[in-house]
This record gives structure tokens, sequence and C-alpha cells, in this order.
């Protein structure tokens, strides 16, 4: 070590003897050897210009000079040591996941005790807006569309269709969803003179559908799988898609990303209604 540079370490080994009045005690709290620490007290002691230690054969006894910087070590090992300790260690590990209101939904309802087994906290973000994987507003993402970014890595789990539903034929009104969704801008397009229902999120459309209010365009994988449901008419061919899983190159090899990238691609590819 270059004696010219003073290592923050030292005041450590420093508080570390002083308390322990002696190099043994210190060696067994630090991991140092007592020469080590011996010669580190000499190094911190040149470089302050001071004399910190009256050295017996009974131990390290601080000089008024030591207590001084004791007191100033205490100070500053009080602000630091709140910053250097580590959070309480936890098994589980978050996971961000985006996806739409509808792909979440079957995802939450795919959860099950082999999944809740695994050491992860699955963090749903039900959303729109696509958000930022490269940025890591998210870990993993479901798309509509192949991502072409580099740093992203992407497989196709499925095929997404979309269809009329409501408790029966004879249904007349629309909801509309607002919003600016394909499902949201078709409906706006092909029911405005119909739509009796206006909502702000999917989930309500779905409500309405199930009590006989209306009708409403819902994706296959959800509408198909929903009691007292019936599809009314064909699937919708400007809607269909296919759907991507998708992560970052650099976090998909991580143990609880792999878990859950197993968890959701499995999900998805579980929905028997499209291909």
């Amino acid at each position: 070590m270059d004696e010219t540079q003073f290592d923050w370490d030292d005041l450590r080994l420093f508080m570390a003897v002083a308390k322990h009045g002696g190099l043994a005690g210190a060696s067994e709290e630090s991991g140092k050897s007592a020469p080590t620490l011996g010669r580190r007290m000499l190094i911190l002691e040149r470089h302050l210009n001071q004399t910190l230690f009256e050295r017996k054969n009974t131990g390290y006894d601080l000089t008024e000079q030591g207590q001084a910087l004791m007191q100033k070590a205490m100070s500053v090992n009080n602000i630091v040591a709140p910053i250097t300790t580590s959070a309480p260690y936890t098994e589980h590990k978050r996971v961000k996941v985006s996806a739409g209101c509808w792909t979440t939904v079957w995802l939450c309802r795919s959860l099950n005790s082999i999944a809740m087994d695994q050491p992860i906290t699955y963090q749903f973000i039900a959303a729109d807006e696509e958000l930022d994987i490269p940025h890591r507003e998210a870990v993993i993402g479901v798309r509509n569309k192949r991502v072409t970014h580099p740093s992203l890595a992407s497989r196709r789990v499925g095929h997404v269709e979309f269809a009329v539903y409501a408790s029966n034929a004879e249904v007349q009104p629309w909801v509309h969803v607002l919003g600016t969704t394909p499902s949201a801008l078709w409906v706006a397009e092909h029911a405005s003179d119909n739509a009796k229902v206006e909502v702000s999120h999917p989930r309500s459309a779905l409500d309405l559908a199930v009590s006989g209010v209306a009708k409403a365009v819902l994706p296959r994988f959800i509408g198909d799988n929903e009691p007292g449901l019936i599809q009314v008419g064909e699937s919708i061919p400007a809607l269909q898609h296919d759907r991507w899983l998708v992560c970052h190159h650099d976090d998909r090899h991580l143990p609880e990303v792999r878990q859950a990238l197993t968890f959701i691609g499995d999900a998805l590819l579980a929905d028997t209604t499209v291909s």
C-alpha cells in the first residue's frame, strides 16, 4: 500500500484495536492478522503525524490524540454504517411483469401452487402502454408484436383472436371501452351508433357482458373461458395478432427470471382457444 494515501478502512481497523485494547481481539473481529494490524496502525499514525497508541506488553492504550480520533471515527461510523449495512436477506426476488389488461387477468387466474411455491414475488403491471424494458421499467413484457431492440430477447407464445361476446345472442347494445387499443378503436368505428355504455377499464366491459347489459369485444382466451358468455359471430380478423414474451438479454439468465419466464410462457401457451 502507498503510505502517502489514506485508506479509510484503517479507521475501521483503528476502532477495532482501540475497542479491544490490542491486536489479538481486533484480529479476531477484523479477520486481519496481528502483524498486519500493527503495520496498518503505524501507517495510520505516520499519515496523521500523530501517536495514537501507547504500546505496552499488556496491549494498546489510546493516547490523548488517539481518544480524539476515536470520537471522530465513531461519528463517521454512525453516518456510514446505515449506508453500507446490507438489507436483510430474503430469498424472494421481485419480478415485474408488464402486459395488457386481459393478459394480466389470464396470468393472475393461472397462478397456481407451483408458481406460488417459487421464491418469486410477481408484480403484475397491467397497462395499455408498453413499459420500457431496456430501461428496466419492467423485467418481463408480453407484447403483441415481435421486438427488434438489440438488447431484448423474445419468443412467440401463441396467437390471439378477438370476438364479440354477450350473455345471449339477443343483446343489442354495445359497451365501448374508452381508449386507443385496437379493440377499443374497432368498437368505436363499428358500433358507434349503438354504444349505450362507455367504460374506462376493459374489465368493466366483461362485467357488463356477463350481466347481460351489453355485448363486448373480448379476446377469445377470456371470452371462451367465461361462464355465461357466448361468442356472437366469427372472430374479428383485424384484431388478431401473435403474442410475444420479452425480456432483457442481461436478465433472462437470472434464476428468478428464468422461473418467471417458464411460468408465464406455459400459462400463455395453455390458452387452447387459439393456435
